[in-house]
């Protein structure tokens, strides 16, 4: 179709066209000076004009505005308007073209885009139909308008009242409507939500020394890795500060979000480059799912804030689920560090020695000492969970100091060639006497200087480089061995070796449990330390081995010095003196040690079923696999139950092993880690299963558990027995 000028379409149309174009003011002036008025109007930008017939075909449209949509001109006319233009849309809510067009009445303020430039300029379209003799519809005429940059304008305000304006990602007010919208809607449909809280370790320093600006940039680089780093439908969003959030759809399963956890936590771990510097931070995440810890909004953050704070509090740099115990736990945490000070001024305090053995000599040259409190009403408070205790407490230093000393009061009774090591915690090595101390303890104990050894975290290389270096410095005159701890968690550098005279470098743990793979990565990455070392004249140690397979990958790898339980697990006193009395400690792994899984001891109330009835047992341990009992007599093996470990957490279990009125049970499906150290169930019986069966989530009723997510057991073929004294039948 030829080109159309305004004059001949206004000409053809006569007087009636001209007048619905200017709104049909009266005028003094002659068609002729109207048609030039116009004319000048579109080509000045201030106007344009456009007209379609009665089909919806572009039968005149100025010239200006092909030229700003970028489109020749003889590509429109002639073209349905329905494929030439199409909506701009924001936030997904756009008018439909061809709705308006179809309607055949008058509209205002349509923004549309070219279809073939969807990134170019907006245009605001007004139209009004056009009927010719009778009433017949003969199409539209109409005026536009370039609106991009109040489009930009304000498709950028509504951005940013919604996103984040220094990342990108969503805003709080934002991740609030999503979480309640989407649990809305989830509630209906009996899906699962999964939120995650992630709250940044060591920001704030990286604030306080490289200024705000730095500060800014980890923070739009935090964006990135977290967002490469789940790779399923979500939204994230930074809530402000250091504070992040993620919402993740249809998941409820523990170990693929301990796993999801676990992997962010490793990513944001690695060292930052920035303009003003390198630096390393790390991160918390909690968790918490709909239904099963909430089903609003509020309930749901309020529960993965709870996990989050419980995470940040057993230390950093792990994740945590929430229980419907972390109120009760953190209120006994923090009475726990509030007595943190009665337990060093009462000597509640005491080590114990994990042995450190020549790989190939299979002698004990060294043992860690490991600080664990025996407490007037808990009762033994083992190493690791001490250790999660401590990390957050103003007494950190005070501890450390003192398994300092007490480990080199002992230390001086045993035969010279077993050395002691001791782990420094960053605020007692970073504190201004710490040299002065350390010098201190060995004089009172009448220590040799080179029977101590110092494990240094490289987290103490984030100090003041002067202090850092001034204590290196003076450790090293002092004669005591330093080992660099935890090389290879993720952000170790050359420049540590460089700058400190250590005598050995201690392999991190989840680097050596993952080498255990021989195809991989890892395994390579510790020849390459042990290489690195080995050119450097330092030691290497290993730690946490637990199988034969992996010591001898480790043996075969060139590593020195070798721990873990597959040698023997931390040991009081009495036993150390009993085991190095003849002045040597030669421990053979065995061939028969192989990896077990870690039972971790409780002593709690539970209940287990069977064939319809209900029993009140003791749990006494719990591993990955499987668990003790007692409480029941004459149970076969082979029977099944259903253990009840809380919270709606069902385990399907078998009978392996029976005497008298204990039980050991092998799981049919294993435990996932719970990020604190502990285990918990993959899945838990959905609350809407509950109230389908007529059974709330807070009080579970002995009954048929047939049909629900992992409880599901073999109630036909099942052996019978009866319950001892302790049990309940139902």
């Amino acid at each position: 179709m030829s080109k159309v000028s305004l004059k001949g379409l206004l000409s053809s149309r006569g007087p009636s066209a001209l007048r619905s174009l200017r709104g049909g003011a009266a005028s003094a002036l002659s068609d002729g000076e109207r048609l030039a008025m116009l004319d000048e109007l579109e080509k000045s930008g201030l106007g344009w004009f456009w007209a379609s017939d009665a089909e919806g075909r572009l039968t005149y449209i100025s010239s200006a505005i092909a030229e700003r949509l970028d489109v020749p001109l003889a590509d429109l006319l002639g073209q349905p308007m329905t494929t030439i233009f199409t909506a701009a849309e924001r936030e997904g809510r756009a008018k439909s073209l061809s709705l308006m067009l179809g309607a055949h009445k008058a509209f205002t303020g349509m923004a549309v885009r070219a279809t073939r430039r969807p990134d170019g300029a907006v245009l605001r379209l007004a139209g009004q139909p056009v009927f010719g003799t009778g009433g017949r519809f003969a199409g539209f005429r109409g005026t536009g308008a370039d609106i991009s940059e109040e489009f930009h304008r304000e498709e950028e305000t509504a951005r940013l009242a919604r996103y984040d304006s220094l990342t990108g990602l969503s805003n709080r007010h934002r991740m609030a409507h999503q979480i309640d919208s989407t649990l809305t809607a989830f509630r209906a449909a009996k899906r699962n939500c999964a939120v995650m809280m992630l709250d940044l370790d060591r920001f704030k320093h990286v604030n306080d020394t490289l200024g705000h600006a730095a500060g800014d940039e980890l923070l739009k680089q935090v964006a990135e890795r977290l967002t490469r780093a789940i790779d399923r439908e979500c939204e994230i969003g930074r809530l402000g500060g250091d504070e992040f959030q993620v919402m993740i759809p249809d998941v409820d399963d523990r170990g693929v979000l301990g796993e999801l956890a676990a992997k962010i936590i490793a990513m944001l771990r690695q060292p930052y480059s920035l303009d003003d510097g390198r630096c390393v931070i790390g991160a918390s995440v909690g968790i918490a799912i709909a239904p099963h810890d909430g089903v609003t909004c509020e309930e749901i953050v309020r529960a993965a804030d709870l996990a989050l704070y419980a995470a940040k509090n057993g230390g950093r740099g792990q994740y945590r689920f929430f229980s419907g115990e972390l109120e009760n736990e953190t209120i006994f945490r923090r009475r726990l560090e509030q007595h943190l000070g009665e337990a060093l001024r009462e000597e509640q305090l005491f080590l114990r020695y994990e042995p450190i053995v020549d790989a190939a000599a299979q002698t004990v040259q060294a043992v860690e000492a490991h600080v664990c409190w025996n407490h007037s009403e808990r009762g033994i408070i083992d190493e690791e969970e001490f250790a999660q205790i401590v990390e957050g407490s103003s007494l950190i230093g005070d501890v450390g100091m003192w398994a300092i000393r007490e480990a080199c009061r002992r230390a001086v009774l045993w035969p010279d060639s077993v050395r002691i090591a001791v782990n420094v915690p960053v605020p007692l090595f970073l504190s201004e006497n710490f040299v002065g101390e350390i010098e201190g303890a060995l004089t009172e104990a009448g220590l040799t200087p080179g029977r101590l050894e110092l494990e240094i975290s490289e987290a103490v290389f984030f100090g003041e480089t002067s202090i850092v270096d001034r204590t290196l410095a003076n450790l090293f005159k002092l004669g005591v061995r330093m080992t660099l701890d935890e090389f290879g968690s993720g952000y170790s550098s050359l420049a540590y070796l460089r700058r400190a005279p250590f005598d050995s470098i201690k392999i991190d743990q989840k680097l050596v449990a993952e080498a255990e793979r021989h195809d991989s990565r890892e395994l390579g990455l510790v020849r390459a330390i042990v290489a690195l070392a080995g050119a450097l004249q330092m030691d290497t140690i290993a730690n946490g081995i637990e199988s034969a397979p992996l010591l001898a990958v480790l043996s075969d790898c060139g590593v020195r010095y070798l721990q873990g339980p597959i040698f023997s697990e931390p040991v009081d006193q009495d036993v150390l003196e009993q085991e190095i009395a003849d002045g040597s400690w030669k421990i053979d792994p065995g061939a028969e040690r192989t990896r077990r899984a870690r039972r971790r001891t409780v002593f709690r109330k539970i209940e287990i079923f069977h064939d319809d009835y209900a029993y009140e047992v003791t749990l006494r341990n719990l591993s990955r696999t499987g668990a003790l009992i007692q409480g029941l007599a004459n149970v076969p093996k082979g029977t099944q139950f259903v253990v009840d470990l809380g919270g709606g957490q069902l385990a399907v279990a078998t009978v392996t092993r029976s005497s008298g009125d204990t039980q050991g049970l092998e799981f049919e499906q294993s435990l996932v880690d719970d990020g604190s150290g502990g285990l918990c169930t993959r899945n838990r019986v959905s609350p809407y299963a509950l109230a389908s069966a007529g059974t709330p989530l807070a009080a579970l009723a002995p009954g048929s558990y047939q049909g629900m997510v992992g409880g599901l057991i073999d109630q036909g073929g099942a052996p019978k027995f009866g319950y001892a004294p302790g049990g309940r039948g139902d």
